[in-house]
């Protein structure tokens, strides 16, 4: 098996749809979604699988059973990218999965299950910001709302899915629930530097953190920068600064918490005039759900008792969360022994970056294997790497894990969903 190599050259033909050349950027229903899903769909079809768009615009191939009915299997990950994007966020998931299948094809082996993988088309959410549309959607878990979302064009989804080819409406037949799906499995690069620290190119995930955003607005009162005393100022980017520090500090000092800052706004924005208005946002995640509500709570008081101090008023509010996912110990001891089948110490790690894998616990069990991400384990970056070598040992344990996985007895799985149901 030699799957390094063409892994490598298939990321770099993906890389070429980029609606910003050099640089990587890869929005929901773009033109270069179209490009590269229809590489994806013509990868897929040569490896032996059925593949086209679904109404949403994720690409899906399936390799059939080796019977005419029986329990499915789901992998993938997503095709779009940030802005100014590495090579292998979530396009390596699709393209090592879709190996795997070539291999199992070439050999003439069918596995005792259905294989599905998926490119998902908006894990991001960039262009419209709602993120994981199209495993939202197969979760059972699409708000449909989000179909009136516009992007920075005043397109709103709906109408940039009908351009694309999808059907806004057809988002209800995605869903799996209930599909015989009995698992799910992604790999994806690690996007942070503990398996490179270890000189591990592969580890298991125990779960995947959960999210919560809030948009913090901060309003004072302008004034001339040379007439008014620092004492009689109600400046509202002063205060969003301490409530920034404040994020900082009340993170750095919790274990398995971490909290961003990634945008902030200023008005009037002038040099000469103390800003009246800012406006910032912050990211919280943990894989401990009562840990990142606790923290967003204290936060907002914290934010109350700034803004009173300083003069100014501030009202955070709450546009995204999402629990953190638990990964299915079963699952998870599969894909360690495909590890241990490949002479690698096992090393188990949570993910701290929010997966597709984490809105499927609803339709079935789930597992992440993670690969070690080169450079310091910068990612969302050009400067974002992987090996041949790595991704040849993450396809190999990725292709050991699918040719020895039993799907649970239908007994077993009634027994799980009831479970669920308690």
């Amino acid at each position: 098996m030699h799957f390094g190599a063409e892994l490598m050259r298939q990321a770099d033909v993906l890389a070429s749809f980029t609606e910003d050349p050099p640089r990587i950027t890869r929005r929901y229903l773009s033109p270069q979604h179209r490009q590269a899903g229809n590489y994806l769909i013509a990868l897929m079809r040569e490896a032996g699988m059925s593949a086209g768009f679904d109404a949403l615009g994720n690409v899906v191939g399936r390799y059939a059973s080796d019977g005419s009915q029986g329990p499915v299997v789901m992998t993938g990950s997503h095709q779009d990218s940030v802005r100014n994007a590495g090579k292998y966020d979530g396009v390596f998931g699709i393209l090592t999965a879709v190996a795997c299948v070539r291999d199992l094809h070439q050999r003439g082996k069918r596995l005792p299950y259905a294989l599905e993988i998926v490119a998902f088309g908006d894990e991001e959410g960039v262009r419209f910001g709602a993120t994981m549309t199209g495993s939202r959607a197969m979760a059972g878990t699409f708000d449909a709302a989000c179909l009136d979302l516009a992007d920075d064009d005043g397109v709103t989804m709906r109408e940039a899915l009908r351009t694309f080819g999808g059907d806004p409406d057809g988002w209800r037949d995605l869903d799996r629930r209930g599909g015989n799906v009995v698992a799910y499995v992604e790999s994806h690069i690690e996007q942070g530097p503990v398996l490179l620290n270890e000189n591990l190119p592969v580890g298991v995930v125990t779960g995947i953190a959960g999210t919560t955003r809030l948009r913090v607005a901060v309003h004072g009162q302008a004034g001339h920068a040379g007439t008014v005393p620092m004492g009689s100022r109600r400046d509202a980017l002063a205060a969003a600064c301490e409530m920034v520090l404040a994020v900082e500090h009340h993170c750095g000092t919790r274990p398995d918490l971490v909290g961003t800052v990634g945008r902030m706004s200023v008005l009037p924005g002038a040099i000469n005039v103390i800003p009246q208005d800012a406006e910032f946002t912050v990211d919280l995640r943990s894989t401990t759900d009562t840990a990142r509500r606790a923290a967003a709570q204290a936060l907002v008081a914290r934010f109350a008792d700034i803004a009173k101090r300083r003069g100014v008023s501030v009202a955070a509010t709450e546009f995204f969360a999402a629990n953190a996912a638990r990964c299915d110990p079963a699952l998870k001891e599969a894909l360690a022994a495909s590890v241990a089948e490949q002479g690698i110490p096992l090393r188990e790690l949570p993910s701290g970056a929010g997966h597709d894998a984490m809105v499927f616990p609803p339709v079935c069990p789930t597992a992440m294997l993670f690969v070690r991400c080169g450079n310091s384990g910068i990612s969302h970056h050009p400067d974002e790497t992987m090996t041949a070598a790595d991704a040849e040992v993450a396809t190999s344990v990725l292709l050991h894990f699918l040719e020895h996985y039993a799907p649970p007895r239908p007994d077993a799985r009634e027994a799980r969903e009831l479970d669920g149901l308690a």
